[in-house]
C-alpha cells in the first residue's frame, strides 16, 4: 500500500462562508486560516496547497475582547526615515473592518509561497452582502 500525497492537480476546492457578527476578530481569523491551509481536510499534506475559499461577512461587527480597541495599534514603515504610521484599531475598524480581518489572518498563515497564495483565497466584506453567490458558498459554523 502506497501513501497518498496530494498535488495541485487532485486539490478539489470548495468555497466557505464565515459569519464574523458578534464573534471575536481572532478567532474568526483563526478559523479562515484553517480552511485556507486545508488543515480541516483528511487529505492535508503540509509541503502542498490544498486549502479552500473563504468569503468573511459582516467583519464590521466582529468584536474585539477587552481593551483591543484602545490598546492595540497597527503599525507599519513607509520605507522611509523615520516613516513609521501607526492606527489604532478603534479607527481602522471603524475604516476599513476588511483590512483589520486581512492583518489578522495575514499573520496566521505562513510565511511562505503557499502563505501568500492562500491569502488570495481570502475574500472579506464589511457587510452580510458579498458577489461570490455563483460558486455557492457553504456556510461553515464554528
Amino acid at each position: 500500500m502506497s501513501t497518498y500525497m496530494p498535488n495541485a492537480k487532485t486539490v478539489e476546492r470548495s468555497w466557505y462562508i464565515l459569519d464574523a457578527a458578534d464573534k471575536p476578530l481572532g478567532r474568526v481569523a483563526a478559523t479562515a486560516a484553517h480552511l485556507l491551509r486545508g488543515k480541516h481536510k483528511p487529505t492535508f499534506a503540509p509541503h502542498c496547497d490544498c486549502g479552500d475559499h473563504v468569503i468573511i461577512v459582516n467583519c464590521a461587527k466582529a468584536v474585539l475582547t477587552g481593551k483591543k480597541l484602545e490598546k492595540k495599534f497597527y503599525r507599519w514603515h513607509t520605507g522611509y526615515i523615520g516613516h513609521l504610521k501607526e492606527v489604532s484599531y478603534d479607527k481602522l475598524m471603524k475604516t476599513n473592518p476588511c483590512k483589520a480581518m486581512t492583518l489578522a489572518v495575514n499573520g496566521m498563515v505562513p510565511d511562505t509561497t503557499i502563505g501568500r497564495k492562500a491569502l488570495t483565497r481570502l475574500r472579506c466584506y464589511a457587510g452580510a452582502e458579498h458577489n461570490n453567490a455563483a460558486q455557492k458558498p457553504v456556510e461553515y459554523k464554528f
